[in-house]
């Protein structure tokens, strides 16, 4: 369960899926189940709406389209089936009729289905196709509208699709009718209406389209903007006239999806293009953190710009042997520093903690040391102080801070760490005359989820990968194999959150390209900036 997409040569029965997937809602597997059809938005995870994400979260099977982005299916939870019924140009898609037989049987086994379709799901999406199938069967089923990418692409293109002084209205037209239809747009009647002009799927056809415009009576200079993979890091505009258009669209290539923005309103885009702008944009970003850590760098990256793949590599998870961490709770009196390296070494003591005690009170005058601001954050959160925090975030150097702030010697030491920690600081706390207790509170497992944003990166790999720790390192590694993984991706580059991170890429014949001077979350993304674009 949780794969990636099927072919179609399965027809139908490409999911052989077993009894009980309906309790996920509650509902029973031998009443029928219902059909959301849900807009999935341009392609930026961030304008999904609340709704969708809720129904993703909660879904038994996915039907997802193509052109649906990695970060919109990280939202499909691991447990749920996926089945990719994209249409794709010249290449293998699933059959209409098929694609609406298959969510009636979904239904009729007790399924909620996630009908996941890119952008508004009816506009230019099928989607009143295959309700009005799903009413004819008898199937329930809900619309969830989604953020079209007709306004979408524009927006993130820097170019409004009304102004009050350039455009009144806006009208929305495809540019790749239907085999057989009859017909066809008329486009005469398309140029002789006032207001911006939207064409959606229309890169292969783009000088057809234009001709024909101007054939009905728009001017060959009118501005035209082509915008290929519009709201994602893979973004490009590329600007031009009615009588250039087929050329620069034959320029972009044949790559999908492209639309079209024709109108004076174009003429705003140099002035109002504020995505390009943004310090990260157009750059794929890995992120290897665990799932439950990932989202505040992979935010702070999307807010940069960056697509951002979340490929977690680890787990946090209790120590195997919870005796040693209980023993020093139940003697926490004992000790006269508590040391912490890492966020997690927080959340995890003072949970076991606060089990045995009830109340932070039962600390005592214990003081307190932590590497770098984000564990000293962690520490402040769960509303104690730092008395010590080093000014470089290395482990090491808590030793020197510490013996700054008072004799080490005599004091005892409670360190709080993950399992198999570097014994570094361990002993220099030891040579320092101090009496240490280095107890494992947590400890790094492998993860395997991701299955979306790994797909992205397998297939078409990324600009860098970012790197925060040992454990991110090694099991990254274990996962694709690190230099064959950079040997079929050549252009990919590596970011390193510090030393003991790099440390375990040189162990495999590596070398970060950047190491962040600071070594916490925003030193690495400070140090991303710098090398995509200068300080």
């Amino acid at each position: 369960m949780g794969g990636g997409g099927r072919g179609r040569a399965a027809g139908v029965s490409w999911l052989g899926l077993g009894p009980g997937m309906g309790q996920a809602w509650g509902v029973s597997t031998k009443t029928s189940g219902k059909v959301f059809i849900v807009g999935a938005g341009p392609g930026d995870a961030g304008l999904l709406t609340l709704r969708a994400a809720s129904l993703l979260g909660r879904a038994d099977v996915v039907l997802h389209d193509a052109l649906v982005g990695p970060g919109v299916m990280a939202m499909v939870p691991d447990g749920a089936e996926r089945v990719d019924v994209g249409k794709r140009a010249g290449g293998p898609s699933a059959a209409q009729a098929e694609v609406n037989a298959l969510m009636v049987k979904l239904a009729r086994e007790g399924k909620r289905v996630v009908r996941l379709k890119g952008g508004d799901p009816f506009v230019f999406g099928r989607g009143g196709e295959e309700a009005e199938a799903l009413a004819e069967a008898g199937v329930e089923f809900e619309v969830v509208p989604g953020v079209s990418s007709a306004v979408a692409a524009p927006a993130y293109a820097g170019i409004p699709v009304t102004h009050r002084e350039m455009a009144s209205g806006f009208m929305v037209v495809t540019g790749h009718e239907a085999e057989g239809k009859g017909g066809g747009v008329d486009w005469g009647a398309v140029a002789g209406v006032p207001g911006t002009k939207v064409v959606l799927m229309c890169g292969g056809r783009m000088g057809e389209v234009a001709g024909a415009l101007v054939k009905g009576g728009m001017q060959p200079g009118t501005p035209v903007a082509l915008v290929r993979s519009g709201t994602t890091a893979r973004q490009e505009v590329v600007v031009s006239t009615l009588e250039g258009a087929g050329e620069a669209a034959r320029r972009m290539g044949n790559e999908l999806p492209v639309l079209a923005v024709v109108g004076e309103v174009v003429r705003l885009r140099e002035r109002l293009d504020w995505w390009s702008r943004r310090r990260l944009a157009g750059v794929r970003v890995v992120v290897t953190r665990a799932r439950e850590q990932g989202g505040v760098l992979a935010q702070r990256l999307a807010e940069l710009g960056a697509e951002v793949l979340e490929v977690p590599t680890i787990r946090i998870e209790r120590p195997e042997a919870l005796g040693p961490l209980m023993e020093a709770v139940l003697g926490i009196g004992e000790y006269d520093w508590l040391v912490f390296t890492s966020a997690n070494g927080v959340t995890s003591f003072l949970d076991v903690f606060l089990k045995a005690y009830h109340d932070l009170r039962s600390l005592g005058n214990v003081r307190i040391a932590a590497v770098g601001p984000t564990t000293a954050a962690r520490v402040k959160e769960r509303g104690l102080a730092v008395d010590v925090m080093p000014e470089r975030y290395l482990a090491k150097d808590v030793a020197k801070a510490i013996a700054a702030h008072e004799t080490v010697e005599n004091q005892r030491y409670l360190l709080l760490r993950a399992e198999s920690a570097s014994p570094e600081l361990p002993r220099l706390l030891e040579e320092m005359g101090g009496i240490v207790d280095d107890v494992g509170c947590y400890r790094t497992v492998p993860e395997e989820g991701g299955a979306s944003a790994v797909a992205a990166l397998v297939e078409s790999g990324a600009d860098w990968l970012t790197f925060t720790s040992s454990s991110t390192v090694e099991n990254f590694h274990r996962r694709f194999d690190l230099p064959s993984f950079l040997a079929r991706h050549p252009g990919t580059r590596m970011a390193s959150i510090g030393p003991e991170t790099s440390k375990a890429l040189h162990l495999l014949g590596l070398k970060p390209t950047v190491e962040a001077r600071r070594h916490d979350l925003e030193g690495l993304v400070e140090v991303l900036v710098v090398a995509v674009h200068g300080a």
